[in-house]
């Protein structure tokens, strides 16, 4: 047993699977762990080992009873419901902060279920699921999580040669990772998020090394769909102190429909949670795609480059700019905390430039116009005539947040004494 109350999470279905986990809890137990365990199977239980979470509970937590499931039969109900059931009580273990990992096992439902759970728990707790569809693409179950995917090999449905391998594997994995804590870092000034792409990345590299003299820890977010999405989710987590979002391109992708959306949430965390940012309209000249045969027939006709043989991108047009100024300026609005806008006068992208394949300058003022007229007069618009990978632009980029940052941090240390 270990020397404190921390526990790993194993959950699963204990109905159909009950001997597997029984062998995986034994593999945890072995190792020292305590275990709690969560059965999100709907067809009975298991006397194989202690179930501290039963079917039931998990049933009545996703909004309906056991009973009610095994009647109706549908097992794509049933999945939604135990997934919503397990979420539930898997963020209040969370809360309570004695979760030290956890581990799934499934085909699909199992899967589908085990993933859902492990989206309630933050990053650094290390969540493992021992899968048959590992090797598919589970993206949009997976989202921003640090969530380790382990291929079955077999089908997790009893015990053999490979399957005990892979399981006692799995739970060696799930229990070293538990041991590792936080790196021990230096102290630093703070913590800043950032967004890149291909295109801005000389202006992203004078960042952060401006931001690095200066003491900061830089964290940088590719802006492909999964990037953006993992960079709020961690803003939400609180782990910032300031963002510097010089890449915003996933909203044209989520405009257009492009492969690099990180959806409708992109752009607000920070200002939800107050935290100041800086943010740069970068590559929203550009829609992303993958082969040039999968850009969708009504984008055919439009300017189109093959910035690689799996990457397409299509130039935004005038109407797409006017929508993206708006939809910038709209979302940065709401923001509690303090904000500014930085436009590259002379172009938003590496390609965007004379002689560039995507340089249309009168296009990016109606992006730039639409931002200005959009924008509260509370948020400052700052022109920099400077192109967005030009170092000049960086250093404005770079003195903007920490003008901010520091009226951020005054602003709080006042408030603080108040209260005193």
């Amino acid at each position: 047993m270990s020397i404190n109350n921390k526990f790993i999470v194993m959950l699963g279905c204990f109905d159909t699977k009950g001997e597997v986990f029984h062998f995986l809890r034994d593999c945890l137990q072995a190792q020292g762990e305590r275990v709690i365990t969560i059965n999100t199977g709907v067809m009975g239980n298991t006397m194989l080992f202690p179930i501290d979470y039963d079917a039931d509970i998990v049933a009545l937590e996703g909004g309906s009873g056991i009973s009610e499931l095994r009647e109706r039969n549908d097992r794509g109900y049933a999945v939604q419901i135990m997934g919503k059931g397990a979420c539930k009580i898997v963020a209040r273990l969370v809360a309570a902060g004695d979760m030290k990992a956890a581990i799934g096992m499934g085909g699909g439902g199992g899967t589908y279920i085990a993933l859902s759970a492990m989206q309630e728990i933050p990053f650094g707790i290390p969540k493992l699921c021992l899968s048959t569809l590992a090797v598919k693409d589970l993206s949009r179950q997976i989202k921003s999580k640090d969530i380790l995917l382990m291929p079955s090999i077999v089908d997790v449905a009893g015990l053999n040669s490979i399957s005990k391998l892979l399981i006692a594997q799995a739970a060696s994995a799930i229990c070293a990772m538990a041991k590792v804590t936080g790196a021990q870092n230096e102290a630093t000034s703070g913590c800043i998020a950032i967004s890149m792409f291909g295109n801005t990345t000389a202006c992203v590299e004078k960042c952060t090394e401006l931001l690095q003299q200066k003491g900061f820890e830089v964290l940088a977010f590719h802006a492909n769909g999964v990037g953006g999405e993992t960079m709020e989710a961690l803003i939400r987590d609180d782990y910032f102190d300031a963002v510097l979002d010089i890449t915003t391109t996933e909203l044209a992708d989520d405009l257009c429909g492009g492969i690099c959306s990180a959806g409708p949430d992109r752009l607000n965390a920070a200002g939800r949670l107050g935290i100041p940012q800086v943010v740069v309209p970068g590559c929203l000249d550009m829609v992303n795609f993958a082969q040039v045969d999968t850009v969708p027939e009504a984008y055919r006709s439009r300017e189109l480059y093959s910035w690689a043989p799996d990457v397409t991108l299509m130039r935004t047009n005038t109407e797409e700019n006017r929508k993206l100024g708006e939809m910038l300026a709209q979302k940065v609005n709401k923001s509690q905390g303090l904000v500014a806008i930085l436009l590259p006068l002379k172009g938003i992208s590496q390609i965007d430039v004379p002689d560039g394949v995507f340089y249309r300058p009168e296009t990016n003022q109606v992006l730039f116009r639409s931002i200005k007229e959009q924008a509260q007069q509370s948020v400052p618009v700052l022109e920099v005539d400077a192109h967005i990978n030009d170092t000049i632009f960086a250093e404005k980029a770079v003195s903007t947040l920490l003008t901010l940052l520091d009226r951020h941090r005054k602003k709080l240390q006042t408030a603080t004494s108040i209260s005193k």
